[in-house]
């Protein structure tokens, strides 16, 4: 399927490559009542749908209430797919759709879309706290160039909404222009302290509702509730990795190998998914202010002769190998356990393998090629 707002155009391929059907369907009521009719002919189906993190999202959530079965197939294979099938690369409903059936046919350990209503409450409400720290950025920067108007030199840079209504106090312009935007510059500070309780509120529901998944990602130095919310949603099933070389590459943590001739070295990826890589550079950075054994294995990495971009990048790797462990580590507890288990610390990492140092992985890991995994299940005759 290549899924769009209000259509979603369908081809029907068997195990052997033969297309043996195609539509394109309305995304109302009655257009996806058509879709399925269409479907059910073929009675042993699985759904293999473009961007289910995306723009596929509303779709695939509904075909699962409906009990069929979805893989997920991202952009970036089906986009590959198109250019070696159609020639050229030509775009159009039809050649994507054909694009994500050959990459549903053809591609092992494409990822299964469940239905983990935990999950996704979690991601409601994770996005809805990355909007108000985006809107409480947003609101600042205008707070802080009216500022700057008002008072000679501006305010400071970490400025609380009572640092600003201190400053504001303090303020009596004579003009129409002044007057103005002390006024605005009011508005905006009781609109930080709305959005402030806003986020004090979210923080602790996520915080409850990552500590009901029984995570122990909490416990790990830099990351709050945002963060393991953050990670929860995104990774999903931690096992899909085969192992931390493979969740790093996903991550974008892992360096990308520039090496030529009898020059060894490596650069930046900047690929991966950037939510989890935001989330384990804040880790970082966290550990870099505090007394950590991160912030010693950063310093031990300049001292060796990195520059503190590289020195920074070496951590993020390591922190990414930690939060791989913990996961895994939470996954396999929660199968001894079972459901209601309480959380332990009888597995190998936990707290204590949680820092830079202790994790055995090098800076420079690339992932090699994946491990043979089930093919996706798809009829081989009509």
């Amino acid at each position: 399927m290549d899924p769009h707002k209000r259509s979603a155009t369908i081809e029907v391929m068997t195990a052997d490559e033969t297309v043996v059907g195609s539509g394109r369907f309305s995304t109302d009521r009655d257009g996806y009542a058509a879709m399925l009719g269409f479907a059910r002919r073929w009675p042993d189906r699985v759904w293999a749908i473009e961007g289910c993190a995306g723009i596929g999202k509303h779709i695939a959530v509904r075909l699962l209430a409906g009990g069929e079965q979805v893989v997920d197939v991202p952009p970036k294979l089906s986009a590959r797919a198109r250019v070696f099938a159609t020639g050229q690369g030509r775009k159009t409903d039809a050649t994507d759709a054909h694009s994500v059936a050959l990459v549903g046919t053809r591609m092992t350990g494409l990822r299964p879309v469940v239905n983990d209503e935990q999950l996704a409450v979690l991601r409601i409400l994770v996005d809805r706290r990355r909007s108000l720290g985006e809107e409480h950025t947003r609101k600042v920067s205008q707070l802080h160039q009216l500022l700057l108007e008002l008072i000679p030199g501006g305010a400071k840079r970490d400025l609380s909404a009572a640092q600003a209504k201190a400053l504001l106090a303090t303020v009596r312009p004579r003009d129409a222009v002044g007057k103005t935007r002390r006024r605005v510059a009011a508005e905006l500070v009781a609109d930080l302290e709305r959005i402030y309780a806003r986020k004090k509120a979210a923080n602790k529901e996520l915080e409850e509702l990552a500590k009901a998944t029984g995570t122990t990602l909490l416990d790990l130095h830099g990351i709050g509730p945002t963060g393991a919310a953050r990670l929860l949603v995104e990774i999903g099933d931690i096992t899909r990795f085969p192992n931390k070389a493979h969740f790093a590459s996903w991550n974008g943590t892992a360096p990308i190998d520039a090496s030529s001739g009898d020059q060894t070295r490596h650069r930046l990826s900047r690929a991966g998914n950037r939510q989890i890589n935001r989330v384990l550079h804040t880790m970082a950075r966290v550990q870099l202010r505090n007394p950590t054994p991160g912030r010693d294995y950063y310093e031990r990495k300049k001292a060796d002769g990195k520059a503190p971009m590289e020195a920074m990048r070496c951590v993020k790797r390591r922190l990414s190998d930690i939060v791989y462990q913990t996961m895994l580590n939470d996954t396999v507890r929660a199968a001894e356990t079972g459901p209601g288990g309480q959380r332990g610390h009888d597995s190998d990492s936990s707290v204590t393998g949680s820092h830079p140092h202790n994790a055995g992985s090098s800076d420079k890991s690339l992932p090699g090629p994946a491990e043979q995994q089930p093919t996706t299940p798809l009829p081989a005759t009509c």
